[in-house]
């Protein structure tokens, strides 16, 4: 799986958020604090909030909030809401994807990657973030990486 750029700000910006509590930021605050392009931001947080992610607020102390408890959001829920299904194989669904001959069992392999997101950024909540405490679960499987012989790209 790749983690688009529009993921990953809008990850970000939801993190941002959460950490502010009830508390309104400014898209050029939000930008500013994690180095994302206001003009990107600004559509990101259109996404989020037809999303029903995020709310925004008019006049002097206006900006943008979560509209729900940062508890209750999933990193699963805003990638979803940027980018749509967390894996996809040629925008195919999954449960019905079928392979010939020595590739037959490739569609249970496309599953368990599915089901291994899910587990991470379904058990991650913007809370989390925001109070810098991780599921124990994500935290093992970042020991498992950084502890791998491989070349710190995931490769």
């Amino acid at each position: 799986m790749r983690i688009t750029a529009k993921a990953d700000y809008a990850v970000r910006a939801m993190a941002e958020l959460a950490a502010a509590g009830d508390a309104c930021l400014t898209a050029e605050y939000v930008a500013g604090r994690q180095d994302i392009s206001v003009r990107f931001l600004f559509g990101v947080l259109r996404e989020l909030r037809l999303a029903g992610l995020v709310r925004s607020v008019r006049g002097p102390e206006g900006g943008y909030r979560l509209a729900r408890p940062a508890a209750s959001i999933t990193l699963a829920d805003v990638i979803r809401a940027v980018d749509g299904s967390l894996a996809n194989v040629r925008d195919l669904r999954l449960s019905t994807l079928s392979h010939p001959g020595p590739a037959a069992q490739l569609p249970d392999v496309w599953r368990a990657v599915r089901a291994s997101l899910r587990r991470v950024l379904e058990a991650t909540t913007l809370a989390d973030l925001a109070a810098d405490d991780l599921p124990e679960q994500v935290l093992e499987l970042a020991r498992e990486y950084l502890d791998s012989p491989r070349d710190g790209h995931g490769r």
